[in-house]
C-alpha cells in the first residue's frame, strides 16, 4: 500500500522558507540597529523627573526582546553568534568615531568640536556598555534557553519576562560600576542603577508583546 505523503509545514513550503529568510534578516537587523541606536544615544545624558540617566536606556531594552525572537527564529548558537557580531560591531564603531573625530575638519564646515566633544569615545564607558550588553545577553541567552527546554515552550510572554528579569540587573550592575566607579560617588552611581533598572524594566513591558511578531507556540529552533 502506497503511503500518503505528509503535509507540507509551512517552513517547508517556498513561500514559508521565503517568510522564514525575511523575518530572520528583519529581526538581525532591528537588532544591530537597535544595539548601535543606543549606544549612540547613551552619549546624552537626560534628566527625566530630575533623574540623570542616559538616553540609550529608552531603547536598549528592546534588544533583549529581539534576541529572543533570533532566538525563537535561528536557536540557541545563532543567538550568541549574533550577540558576540553585536559587541565587535559596536567595538568597531566606537573605534571608527574616535578616528572620524580626529581627522581635521573642513573650516568651511566649522564644526570639527562639536563633533569630537559629543562623538567622540569615552573608552571606559564604551568597554563598560559593550561587556554589560555582552555578557547580560548571554545570560539571557540561557535563561530562555533553559525555559524552552526544561520548561515549556507555551507562555512566550513568561519566557521573555523570565530571561530580561535575570539578564538585565547584571547589564546594569556591570555598566554602573564599569563605567562609573571610582570617578562618581557611590550614592551617585546607586541611584543610576537603581533608575536605569527602573526604566529597563519598564521597557521589557512595552517591547514583551514584540515576540509575538513570529507565529508559533515555541521556537523553530533550539540549538
Amino acid at each position: 500500500m502506497n503511503e500518503q505523503p505528509l503535509p507540507s509545514t509551512p517552513l517547508q513550503t517556498t513561500a514559508g522558507v521565503d517568510w522564514f529568510s525575511r523575518a530572520a534578516v528583519l529581526v538581525v537587523a532591528a537588532y544591530i540597529a537597535a544595539q548601535m541606536l543606543s549606544d549612540i544615544a547613551s552619549l546624552k545624558i537626560g534628566v527625566i523627573f530630575g533623574l540623570a540617566v542616559d538616553m540609550g536606556t529608552f531603547i536598549y531594552p528592546i534588544t533583549f526582546t529581539l534576541r529572543d525572537l533570533v532566538h525563537k527564529l535561528l536557536g540557541k548558537r545563532s543567538a550568541q553568534t549574533l550577540i558576540l557580531a553585536a559587541g565587535g560591531i559596536n567595538l568597531f564603531m566606537a573605534g571608527y568615531l574616535m578616528w572620524a573625530a580626529r581627522v581635521p575638519g573642513s573650516p568651511a564646515w566649522g564644526l570639527n568640536n562639536e563633533f569630537a566633544a559629543i562623538l567622540a569615545p569615552v573608552w571606559r564607558i564604551v568597554l563598560a556598555s559593550i561587556a554589560a550588553e555582552v555578557v547580560s545577553e548571554l545570560i539571557d541567552t540561557e535563561v530562555y534557553h533553559w525555559f524552552v527546554t526544561r520548561l515549556t515552550r507555551r507562555y512566550q510572554w513568561l519566557r521573555v519576562l523570565i530571561s530580561n528579569a535575570a539578564s538585565l540587573p547584571v547589564d546594569n550592575l556591570i555598566f554602573a560600576v564599569g563605567a562609573f566607579a571610582l570617578t562618581l560617588p557611590w550614592a551617585e552611581v546607586g541611584q543610576i542603577f537603581v533608575f536605569n533598572l527602573i526604566v529597563k524594566y519598564a521597557m521589557t513591558l512595552v517591547s514583551l508583546p514584540l515576540i509575538y511578531l513570529i507565529p508559533g507556540q515555541g521556537q523553530s529552533a533550539v540549538d
